[in-house]
């Protein structure tokens, strides 16, 4: 198994794990007399032995990934960066201060709106390389 077939494996256990818990919540105290559709110890135990199965799988995937932890932190971070950089304001010359008033407001922007959009341009062509190089590594690497 490559590591790309083992976290969709991993994925398949984080779904089944979850079904697993609510089958256990949902029916493990009803109402006196009621049918239970699922029985709630056996789902309970079959959730705890995946939590086991789902521990094991992670930790093989994390080793078989140490060679390359760097990127895929530094993906995450760029990630991040991008989504705040999204966010930041990036407004320049007159606007109304508000719907309400007649007052005018004039910004100043440090970074324009086309310098983040394009550095915002520049950290997603580097997330898209960093993204083919892991799928690379996880179709190779075998655990």
């Amino acid at each position: 198994m490559n590591i790309k077939q083992a976290l969709k494996e991993k994925n398949k256990l984080v779904k089944r794990n979850n079904e697993l818990f609510q089958k256990f919540d949902n029916y493990n105290s009803v109402e006196a007399e009621s049918v239970r559709p699922y029985d709630p110890k056996e789902s309970l135990e079959n959730w705890l032995k995946g939590i086991n199965e789902l521990a094991t799988l992670k930790a093989v995937i994390h080793k078989a990934n140490i060679e390359v932890y760097e990127k895929i932190f530094r993906l995450s971070e760029l990630k991040s960066a991008v989504s705040l950089l999204r966010r930041v304001d990036c407004k320049e010359g007159k606007h109304s201060a508000s719907r309400m008033s007649d007052r005018v407001v004039i910004y100043d922007s440090a970074v324009t709106l086309v310098e983040r959009d394009n550095l915002i341009e520049n950290l997603e062509r580097e997330i898209e390389s960093i993204q083919e190089e892991l799928d690379n590594h996880n179709s190779r690497q075998t655990i």
